[in-house]
């Protein structure tokens, strides 16, 4: 007979545990911290165990009932299991997560096994597998957390969230910077400075951790759209606002939900210069650049297409200084384009090195 005193904290510990991992692979539970995840998995370990002991007390069944009820459920779950991971192409880790729970069933099984028929190699048994156990996930533990580029998580980060990730080069644009204050994990001290940040879109928002604790960059309430996992103090991490297509998003650190904060996406300032026709030839009344002087703001990209039938450059500084080497488009051929962004204020002349005479300057304010 099964031993109901076993059984009944084993399925509510499995239920607790499976209901927790569940959510956490659904995205549903993403502001959990990675190791409130780990948790609800370790709960579901230890609940099959003393589940595993409750339904094996007294031996095992081998009556034709036991077998085929025993193979039918074998048959669902895996069938379930099989084809979940075929549709799977998002969670990378889930077939890491699958061998995982394996690994813990099969000495489950064997331990309470053994605990019912074998009693005289109990010991033994249980303390060899519970050895393996420990050196199998602890290894996994620590050359996660130390090994090159490694960051341990069960719960790996989405397609969106991989866009952020440290190894990938983020595209060449303005870079608005966010600090994370010392002792922002004191409730009611300053967390995201600034608190608001409004950014044209295209832009790159980076946050810089000051404080002393670990603390993470989670849209809410779920961490679809953007996570940024731990930042370690004195580290980064950088969003490319190309890759957001709302307006307005809000976002906390998971690991103290009172830190809030919130993103602003504007529409990229812009401006353009036009390279007139008859540019290549210098006479009285020609227009070069047109306009040739602009006033924008900063953050305004601005464009000039060579609208001649000539080849022409865009160079910052002066025909008798030469290029102040802020920007410098080499040739520009008629037909096409050539941009920069101005991210500081300031008056920047430049002019043609083709034709010296074209001469233009951008007003920034």
């Amino acid at each position: 007979m099964s031993d109901w005193d076993l059984m009944m904290p084993g399925m509510g510990l499995t239920s607790i545990g499976l209901g927790g991992v569940i959510l956490s692979y659904l995205g549903i539970a993403n502001t959990f911290l990675t190791g409130m995840q780990a948790l609800s998995g370790l709960t579901m370990f230890v609940g099959m165990v003393f589940l595993s002991a409750g339904i094996l007390s007294g031996g095992v069944s081998t009556s034709p009932r036991a077998k085929a009820t025993t193979l039918v459920i074998f048959g669902i779950a895996g069938s379930v299991g099989a084809y979940a991971i075929s549709l799977n192409t998002v969670i990378t880790s889930l077939p890491r997560f699958v061998g995982v729970l394996i690994i813990i069933i099969i000495p489950s099984v064997v331990i309470a096994f053994s605990s019912m028929r074998a009693q005289k190699y109990f010991r033994p048994i249980a303390v060899i597998f519970l050895a393996a156990m420990a050196v199998g996930v602890g290894s996994f533990t620590v050359f996660g957390f130390i090994g090159p580029g490694a960051q341990f998580s069960l719960h790996t980060l989405n397609e969106t969230n991989a866009t952020q990730t440290a190894n990938q080069t983020l595209p060449t644009a303005p870079v608005i910077y966010v600090t994370i204050p010392v002792n922002a994990s004191i409730k009611g001290n300053p967390n995201f400075t600034p608190n608001t940040v409004t950014v044209p879109k295209g832009d790159i928002i980076q946050w810089t951790n000051n404080d002393t604790v670990p603390h993470t960059v989670t849209n809410a309430p779920d961490g679809s759209i953007f996570d940024s996992s731990l930042i370690t103090p004195g580290k980064t991490y950088s969003l490319d606002t190309s890759k957001l297509n709302g307006t307005e998003y809000d976002y906390m650190c998971t690991v103290h939900p009172f830190m809030t904060g919130k993103i602003v996406i504007t529409q990229p300032l812009v401006a353009n210069v036009t390279i007139s026709k008859g540019a290549s030839t210098q006479s009285a009344g020609q227009k070069y650049f047109d306009p040739a002087s602009l006033s924008v703001k900063v953050g305004t990209t601005v464009t000039w297409t060579n609208q001649d039938a000539a080849a022409h450059t865009v160079t910052s500084g002066d025909p008798s200084a030469g290029p102040s080497g802020i920007f410098d488009s080499s040739l520009i051929k008629p037909g096409d384009t050539f941009k920069h962004t101005f991210t500081t204020a300031g008056t920047t002349p430049y002019f043609c090195q083709v034709h010296p005479w074209m001469t233009g300057k951008v007003i920034v304010g």
